[in-house]
């Protein structure tokens, strides 16, 4: 199912109660929606403003607009629209040296969007990294709303962040998977390198600090370990889709 042109709950004054009632009415789509919301009982008032909304949708999603939605859409639910703008996804994981946006720095920014890696590495081109959002529509992280974001807004205060953005541990604890990335990747059957199986988030500042003082290998390592991480967020996506679908309608 296509769950952005199957939502309701981005309307104003629509909840989740209405949603569902509308699903159980066999009708999922703005088209069958707008065919046979008699059928369904609504009130006048919320028949309108659900029309309303479609259109308005429609013209929004037909301009590609991804702010629009960002805006209307919970944040919990951005995840609606992943199928709608996959094409300018990316998936983003960064390391740091510690926990504190005040008292610890970014060392990595890993992106991945459309098969393609790149990796920003402070006192390398860190710098570059707001290059890599042009033409972002959704941010997918693992964590990101409490960790990755607020350390790119703190070091890269310029940036305004308007697009979805997909934090899979929330969509992961509705299906029943709960814990770290790395328990979550397990339960999935995804296998990472030998070089990093194993490895966690302290070992990604041991690394950092052991490639500051001279050891290039612990970059390598350190790189790979990222990449790993982004690229493992589209395989869980992409996994776990159906599986959120399925429970929304439960």
């Amino acid at each position: 199912m296509n769950m952005l042109t199957s939502s309701y709950i981005h309307f104003p004054g629509i909840g989740a109660l209405t949603e569902k009632r509308i699903w159980r009415s066999d009708i999922s789509t703005w088209d069958e929606f707008i065919e046979n919301y008699k059928n369904i009982g609504l009130p006048a008032s919320k028949e309108n403003v659900i029309l309303e909304g479609i259109w308005q949708s429609r013209d929004r999603l037909s301009e590609s607009d991804h702010s629009y939605f960002a805006r209307a859409l919970p944040s919990n639910e951005h995840w609606r629209a992943y199928r709608q703008f996959r094409d300018n996804t990316i998936f983003l994981d960064i390391e740091t040296t510690g926990l504190s946006t005040r008292a610890h720095e970014i060392t990595m920014i890993g992106v991945y969007s459309a098969g393609k890696t790149q990796v920003f590495i402070n006192g390398i081109n860190l710098d570059d990294f707001p290059n890599a959002l042009e033409g972002c529509k959704t941010i997918v992280t693992f964590n990101g709303i409490r960790f990755d974001i607020p350390f790119i807004q703190h070091y890269f205060p310029d940036i305004v962040f308007d697009q979805l953005h997909i934090d899979l541990m929330y969509p992961l604890r509705r299906i029943g998977l709960t814990g770290g990335l790395k328990k979550i990747e397990t339960i999935l059957g995804l296998a990472r390198s030998d070089e990093t199986t194993g490895l966690t988030g302290f070992d990604a500042v041991r690394l950092w600090y052991q490639y500051k003082r001279g050891r290039q290998e612990a970059l390598d390592t350190l790189i790979k370990y990222n990449i790993e991480d982004i690229q493992n967020l589209e395989t869980i996506i992409e996994t776990i889709y159906p599986d959120l679908v399925q429970n929304l309608h439960c």
